[in-house]
């Protein structure tokens, strides 16, 4: 699976933003797409997920109230769309899809990247 991030850019705080990820090769095995976001120095943390079968999401607690992801088969495409940013929002914001392939082998595919920097 490849993974391209896009929508990314420098906003205000109070401003919304929305990410896309759009995705190609083969699904098959996946389990679950999400974003997660990092800052220099410091570990990924996941910010939203959703599953390929059900569609059933979760959120950070940073997010909640604040974010949406979701999917569209169709378009090959997830999106987060993120509500009333915060300074402390500003990081680089990944996509990402795991699950198991054959012989339960772990599937984790990345994207490159997308920063996201929200003044004050």
């Amino acid at each position: 699976v490849r993974l391209a991030e896009s929508g990314g850019g420098l906003v205000r705080a109070g401003d919304s933003l929305t990410l896309s990820c759009e995705y190609s090769g083969s699904t098959i095995g996946i389990l679950a797409m999400g974003w997660y976001r990092q800052t220099p120095g410091t570990q990924r943390e996941r910010v939203a997920a959703i599953t390929t079968g059900g569609g059933t999401t979760t959120y950070a607690e940073s997010g909640k109230g604040r974010s949406t992801v979701s999917r569209d088969d169709s378009k090959n495409t997830m999106t987060l769309q993120m509500l009333k940013l915060k300074p402390e929002d500003t990081a680089v914001y990944y996509c990402t899809a795991w699950g198991y392939g054959p012989l339960k082998t772990e599937l984790d595919y990345w994207g490159q990247g997308t920063q996201v920097t929200v003044s004050s």
